[in-house]
């Protein structure tokens, strides 16, 4: 559903009008497009305190597609190195360094915050770089026009692993990513080097529940604009969408109810599978004291029991080999809370917990296991939410508007992408960093 605020505030009238008022005034988002797959402009590369990774960097980041520049008037995205800020005087540096420059950066541009692991042996150090946590998430909320910041923690071997994740959080594709902090772990992994960044997943089968529409569609799709080839997973009932879906991205089709008892098995039947997405999902929505026994565990069910089940027959299997990427749907219900959703919110915590439980162990494998959690997304099921509370959700997060599925397509691509190694056991919000669980 087209959102009319957001185009009305986009007109000379609209600009004055929501001004006089002190209405929110979201900009149009820069999301990516075969004609813009970068931002438009220049880097500036900016350091606090003493940092090991300058040289590295001035090589790494301008293959993100963007020029590094020591100065720049309206820079599209500005990346700050406090991976050497290690005491509390240290911060004043991320003050001088970012003051200056914050209001400089262009409509729709990015800031990121590149910090380090937090030491246990060093108590100043991991409070100084938890308090950039704080610092990123609070600047994300004032920067306004478009402009996302994050914060990325590189892992102890520096920026090993970190190139696909500072392409993302740089580029387009993260246009409703906003506030989030990430964590890189060590890898040893050196596929990076070989990786057709245009093309990722050639080669490559992704498979996608609950891809008839939606979501789910988006990212099948996206999947297959990077050269997965994507077998389609979804119940019996939306077939004819699901068949459609298939042949717009030149898949296959699997007609099938994830919480079936053979599903991992008929999953396993289609071949190996390099990509899991877990996406298929219900809602029951009642409060708690109007909730049937059914409505609740037929939710935990699908949203959490399959994810569970599948996950770990295909790993037994071997289905899932080496350098397989699980990605799985949780949401900022499960984060926030949602009156009349206990069931809902209590399966997408449970998703979350499930891929920060798994992480460690599947990380032997080269298996990486992440999630993410949108917030507001335009669907056709926010469509027929009542006007007020769509409004609501709307404007609730720092850049003013609802989410297309693209955005949770493009994270998805992201953490299945083949040189993300080092991303494992995060959950990423991909909901214009709402104002509600941040």
């Amino acid at each position: 559903m087209a959102d009319r605020y957001l185009h009305f505030t986009g007109t000379a009238p609209g600009r004055f009008l929501t001004r006089r008022l002190g209405l929110p005034q979201p900009a149009s988002l820069l999301r990516w497009s075969p004609e813009r797959p970068v931002l438009q402009g220049e880097l500036l590369h900016l350091t606090a305190g003493l940092s090991a990774h300058t040289e590295a960097l001035g090589a790494l980041l301008p293959r993100t597609g963007l020029r590094v520049v020591p100065s720049a008037g309206a820079p599209a995205a500005v990346v700050l190195d406090a991976t050497g800020v290690v005491t509390v005087d240290g911060l004043a540096d991320v003050h001088a360094a970012l003051q200056p420059v914050v209001r400089t950066v262009a409509s729709g541009g990015r800031l990121l915050v590149l910090g380090s692991h937090l030491s246990p042996d060093d108590p100043e150090q991991a409070a100084v770089q938890e308090a950039l946590g704080g610092f990123v998430r609070s600047l994300a909320k004032e920067i306004g026009r478009g402009r996302t910041a994050q914060l990325l923690r590189l892992a102890p071997g520096g920026l090993s692993g970190a190139e696909s994740t500072l392409r993302f959080l740089l580029s387009p594709k993260s246009a409703y990513v906003s506030g989030q902090v990430v964590q890189l772990a060590h890898t040893t992994s050196e596929l990076a080097g070989d990786i057709d960044w245009e093309r990722p997943l050639a080669g490559r089968t992704a498979l996608v529940t609950g891809a008839a529409r939606g979501i789910g569609a988006a990212v099948a799709a996206t999947l297959a604009r990077d050269g997965a080839h994507v077998v389609c997973l979804d119940v019996p009932q939306v077939a004819d969408d699901l068949e459609r879906t298939a042949v717009r991205v030149g898949g296959a089709a699997l007609p099938l109810d994830i919480t079936a008892p053979d599903a991992a098995e008929r999953i396993a039947a289609t071949g190996p599978v390099d990509v899991l997405v877990h996406n298929a999902g219900i809602t029951r929505d009642k409060k708690l004291a109007n909730m049937t026994a059914e409505n609740w565990s037929s939710v935990l069910d699908v949203n959490l029991g399959s994810v569970i089940r599948t996950t770990q027959s295909l790993v037994k299997a071997g289905v899932l080999g080496e350098g397989a990427r699980i990605v799985a749907t949780s949401s900022i219900a499960g984060i926030a809370g949602n009156a009349g959703q206990t069931n809902y919110a209590a399966s997408k915590a449970g998703v979350a917990g499930l891929v920060r439980a798994l992480a460690p162990g599947l990380a032997a494998y080269g298996i990486t296991v992440n999630a993410v959690a949108p917030g507001f997304i335009e669907t056709n099921m926010t469509a027929s939410v009542p006007l007020m509370i769509r409004e609501a959700g709307r404007r609730m997060n720092s850049l003013g508007q609802g989410g297309l599925p693209e955005d949770v397509a493009e994270t998805t691509a992201w953490l299945a992408h083949p040189g993300s190694g080092a991303v494992t056991g995060q959950v990423v919000r991909v909901c214009g960093q709402s104002l509600l669980g941040a």
